[in-house]
C-alpha cells in the first residue's frame, strides 16, 4: 500500500459565524416542498442515461408517489432530454397538479431553446443556474464578481424575454440557482439573489424560488445550516422567495445537512430517490422523507410500498440500491445478532400484549421496538424477514422464526437449548438458516406426532419397553388443560405442572392440531419432548415419549432428513 500523503495538502472549510442562530432550538413540524431531480440530476450520472421508456415509467413512480416538483430534463443537453419534454406535454401527460422544471445554464441561445421546448406546458419552471464561487468564477469560467453577477442578471432576463414570446399559453415560472453556494463568499451570495429579484420583482402571485446548492459537499453540516439562516435573515422579498436546497452528498452527510438546512430555514428540498446523481449523489429523499415519517410529521409523499419504489428505480438506473441502504435496503430490518433478536421479540411481544390489553390492533400503537426505528408494514414489509438465523444468532431470533413462520411458541427452557443446537448446526454448515431449515431440524430433534404412533401402555401393565413412572412438566397453548393430569396418571405420567403458554395468533401449524411440550428434570439437564395431534392427551403422551426415547439416547425421527 502507498503511504497516505500529507494531510497538509487539504485545508478545513472556514465556517460562516453566526453567533445567535437559532435553528438548533427548532423543530420540524412540517414537510417541505420537494423537487425530485431524478430525471435530470440522477440520469446525467448514468453510464448509460435511461432510454424515454424507462424515463417515463421514472416519472410515473415519481407522480404516483406523490411528488409535485418535478425536474424533468436538461433539454439543451442531448436530443434524448429534449424529445422526452416533448412527449410529456405533447401527450398530456403531466398532470394538473404537477409543475415540470427544466435546466438550463445562463447562456442566450441554450435558454432560448429552452423555453421554447416548454410550448404548451400548462406550468413550468425554468432552472437558470451559474456558479458563483470563487473556485470556479476564477478556474473555471474567468471571471469577477461583478462579470458573474451580471451573468445571472442576464441569464434571468434573457428568460423573462423568450417566456413572455413563447404562444404556448402556460406560466412559466423563475428558479435561480446559485452553484456552489456552499463555497460563496455569504455577502457576495446575497448580491447575487438581490440582483436576480430587482429583475424578476417578485410579489405574492409572481414567486421565485433561489436555489443554494451545496454542489459538492465540503463543510459539516451545521456549517451548511449557518449559511442557510444567514440568508434567510438577510434576504429582501422573504414572503415572495421560496429558499431551496440542492445538498449533495460528497461527505456522506447529505441528509444531515438537508434536515438542519430545513431547520435553519429552508423551504424546499431538491434531491433523487436513493442518493442517485453525481459522484456519491444527490441527497436521498427516500431517507429524508421516512425520517419525517419517524418524527411524526407527515412527509407528504407515499412511501408505502417502498419496495416497488425500489425495483422500479433499479430498473430505471440500472443501479442497485445497497442491502443496508437506510428504510429501503434489503437488510435494514434484518437482525442476526442475538441481543438484537432477542430485544425485537420482547418487543412485539410487548406490543401484543398492549394491544390485547387495550381491545385493539398492534398497528394502531406507538411504535416501540428495540432495534427497529419504523414499523417495517410502513412501507410495505412484513416481518418474515426481521430475524434471520445464523451462527451468531440467539434464543431471542430462533423463538421469533418458531412463532412467527411456524406458530410454535417455545417455552424459555426449550428455547435456550434449540438455539445451543441451531448455532452448532449452522456453525456447522458456515451459512444461514432459513425458516425451513429451522423447522426440520426441530422436528429432527424434539417433535412426535400422536396420529399413528402406538399409544404408551397403562402403567399398570407397563412393560419392559415403557418402563418406570415419569413426571414431567408440561406446556400447553390449549386454554382447557383442566384434567390433563388425571387423564395421564394411568400411563404413569406425573404432571407436576401445566403452564399455559398461549396461543400464536394465526400460527400456520396450530390449524386442528395441538401441540404439547414436555420437560423432564429428573437427573441432569432438562430433557424436552414435543408432542401434536388432535387431541390434547394424544399430543401429551406423544411428547413424553419423546423425553423418554431422548433420555434413552434413542433418535427420535431416525428417518427425517434435516435439509443442508
Amino acid at each position: 500500500m502507498h503511504a497516505i500523503r500529507s494531510s497538509q495538502r487539504y485545508q478545513p472549510f472556514v465556517p460562516l459565524v453566526v453567533p445567535d442562530r437559532e435553528w438548533p432550538d427548532r423543530v420540524l413540524t412540517g414537510a417541505p416542498r420537494w423537487l425530485s431531480t431524478d430525471l435530470r440530476d440522477g440520469n446525467q450520472a448514468l453510464a448509460t442515461p435511461m432510454s424515454p421508456a424507462r424515463k417515463l415509467a421514472m416519472f410515473e413512480l415519481l407522480v404516483e408517489m406523490g411528488y409535485r416538483e418535478i425536474e424533468v430534463g436538461f433539454p439543451v443537453a442531448s436530443q434524448d432530454d429534449h424529445d422526452f419534454v416533448r412527449l410529456l406535454i405533447e401527450q398530456d401527460l403531466i398532470p394538473d397538479d404537477v409543475r415540470i422544471s427544466v435546466l438550463v445554464p445562463a447562456r442566450d441561445e441554450l435558454i432560448r431553446r429552452t423555453v421554447e421546448v416548454l410550448d404548451g406546458a400548462a406550468s413550468a419552471t425554468v432552472n437558470v443556474y451559474n456558479a458563483t464561487a470563487p473556485l470556479f468564477r476564477e478556474l473555471v469560467y474567468g471571471m469577477d464578481r461583478d462579470e458573474c453577477r451580471s451573468l445571472a442578471v442576464q441569464g434571468v432576463r434573457w428568460m423573462m424575454k423568450y417566456a413572455e414570446r413563447s404562444s404556448g399559453g402556460g406560466r412559466i415560472g423563475l428558479e435561480y440557482s446559485l452553484e456552489a453556494f456552499n463555497e460563496t463568499e455569504h455577502e457576495f451570495a446575497l448580491e447575487v439573489c438581490e440582483a436576480v429579484m430587482a429583475v424578476w420583482q417578485p410579489e405574492a402571485d409572481r414567486e421565485i424560488i433561489l436555489n443554494v446548492a451545496s454542489t459538492v459537499e465540503r463543510s459539516l453540516p451545521h456549517v451548511f445550516a449557518d449559511q442557510i439562516e444567514w440568508l434567510d435573515r438577510h434576504l429582501s422579498h422573504r414572503e415572495s422567495v421560496c429558499l431551496s436546497v440542492h445538498p449533495h452528498n460528497d461527505r456522506g452527510t447529505g441528509v444531515a445537512a438537508a434536515e438542519l438546512a430545513m431547520l435553519a430555514g429552508a423551504q424546499r428540498v431538491e434531491g433523487c430517490l436513493f442518493g442517485g446523481g453525481e459522484r456519491a449523489g444527490n441527497v436521498c429523499l427516500v431517507t429524508l422523507g421516512l425520517n419525517l415519517l419517524t418524527h411524526g410529521v407527515d412527509p407528504g409523499i407515499d412511501f408505502s410500498d417502498l419496495g416497488n419504489v425500489r425495483r422500479v428505480v433499479e430498473d430505471c438506473s440500472q443501479l442497485p440500491v445497497p442491502i443496508r441502504h437506510p428504510y429501503a435496503g434489503e437488510l435494514v430490518f434484518t437482525a442476526f445478532s442475538g441481543a438484537h433478536q432477542d430485544a425485537i421479540k420482547k418487543g412485539f411481544d410487548a406490543l401484543d400484549r398492549e394491544a390485547a390489553l387495550n381491545g385493539t390492533d398492534p398497528g394502531e400503537l406507538p411504535w416501540r421496538i428495540p432495534y427497529l426505528p419504523m414499523d417495517p408494514r410502513d412501507v410495505g414489509r412484513d416481518y418474515e424477514a426481521v430475524v434471520r438465523i445464523n451462527s451468531q444468532s440467539g434464543k431471542g431470533g430462533v423463538a421469533y422464526i418458531m412463532a412467527t413462520w411456524h406458530g410454535l411458541r417455545l417455552p424459555r427452557g426449550l428455547q435456550i437449548e434449540f438455539a445451543r443446537i441451531v448455532q452448532e448446526s449452522a456453525e456447522a454448515a458456515g451459512c444461514e438458516m432459513t425458516p425451513d431449515r429451522l423447522k426440520a431440524l426441530f422436528e429432527h430433534e424434539y417433535v412426535m406426532s400422536a396420529d399413528g404412533c402406538a399409544p404408551l401402555a397403562p402403567f399398570e401393565a407397563a412393560g419392559p419397553a415403557e418402563p418406570v413412572p415419569i413426571a414431567v412438566r408440561l406446556y400447553v397453548e390449549d386454554s382447557t388443560a383442566d384434567g390433563l393430569d388425571t387423564a395421564l396418571a394411568r400411563w404413569g405420567v406425573e404432571v407436576c405442572e401445566v403452564v399455559r403458554t398461549g396461543a400464536v395468533e394465526g400460527g400456520p401449524e396450530c390449524e386442528g392440531s395441538v401441540t404439547v411440550y414436555a420437560e423432564y428434570s429428573g437427573s441432569g439437564a432438562p430433557l424436552w419432548g414435543v408432542g401434536t395431534g388432535p387431541d390434547l392427551v394424544g399430543a401429551a403422551l406423544a411428547a413424553v415419549r419423546v423425553v423418554r426415547r431422548r433420555g434413552a439416547g434413542a433418535p427420535i425421527a431416525p428417518d427425517a432428513a434435516v435439509p443442508a
